[in-house]
């Protein structure tokens, strides 16, 4: 399978995009996934290990991309797709993670317009799934993924944690 980018950077309006984010963005990354699990109840935020695994996805594309919705002059938001293979589905799939968009720029839009164009570049490289984690508490993140076409798994998250 070809993972390789090659998709045209996605306007949002003129004053925001979609495309693939850079080593120079890490600081904005960490800040926004810090800011993230910051409000989470399963995660802590850590400034080392966010910039450890964000780090990790853009020094190895084979793992992953991560998306950001760009204005001139910040990040707006993210989303972390990373790659993988399921027995299930007979091929590549997609593990979709850290969907998140700053506070400031929240109801633009872009946070569908980000998942949006995770789905096409999923549909493009011939993806056969993709699965995202939302907040069980939360009825406005369900229904927002929801809404883009995501349904409830039978299947429950459950975690070892082994790093701490």
């Amino acid at each position: 399978m070809d993972i390789s980018f090659t998709a045209p950077i996605q306007p949002l309006n003129q004053e925001a995009r979609i495309e693939p984010a850079t080593l120079e963005d890490l600081p904005q990354l960490i800040d926004l996934t810090m800011a993230l699990f910051e409000i989470e109840e399963d995660f802590n935020p850590d400034r080392q290990k966010q910039e450890r695994g964000l780090r990790a996805i853009l020094e190895q594309p084979s793992r992953g991309r991560i998306f950001v919705v760009r204005t001139d002059f910040e990040i707006a938001g993210m989303v972390n797709v990373l790659f993988t293979i399921s027995t299930a589905m007979g091929g590549f799939v997609i593990n979709l993670e850290d969907v998140f968009i700053h506070p400031d720029f929240r109801r633009c839009g872009y946070g569908a317009q980000l998942v949006t164009y995770v789905i096409d570049f999923a549909k493009r490289k011939e993806f056969k799934r993709i699965t995202i984690l939302t907040d069980r508490v939360s009825d406005e993140s369900q229904e927002f993924f929801e809404s883009l076409g995501f349904t409830h798994s039978h299947m429950i998250p459950m975690r070892l944690n082994l790093a701490e």
